[in-house]
């Protein structure tokens, strides 16, 4: 893989777990005293930017799409969601095992065979 074909799927990865960090903080700013669908959905500041940050992202992936071939970049995918917990565990101090942290080094060994580094 060529190192900008690398580089631009390596942004796209991260895009995805800032996403879901965006929705996880969305989450926890909810009035726990209104429900959490309907009207409060559609006003929820931060699920309006979390939102926003996805419908970006799926554009972004089009983009690679374009440029990297599907077989490649996917692997890049599958690392953004392996990042997830690894952030959420910085930024909302949510328990990170052993276990977790050894199947994420598989995910990062097994990218590394997918692309070739």
């Amino acid at each position: 893989m060529a190192v900008g074909d690398i580089l631009l799927c390596a942004v796209f990865a991260g895009t995805l777990p800032v996403g879901q960090l965006l929705f996880k903080w969305a989450a926890m700013s909810r009035d726990p005293d209104r429900p959490a669908v309907g009207l409060a959905m559609l006003t929820n500041p931060r699920l309006i930017l979390a939102g926003a940050w996805y419908g970006f992202t799926a554009l972004f992936w089009f983009f690679v799409l374009t440029r990297v071939a599907f077989n490649r970049a996917y692997p890049f995918a599958i690392l953004g969601s392996a990042l997830v917990p690894v952030l959420a565990h910085l930024v909302f101090k949510e328990p990170l095992t052993r276990a977790m942290l050894a199947g994420y080094a598989l995910v990062f060994a097994g990218l590394a065979l997918v692309v070739g580094i």
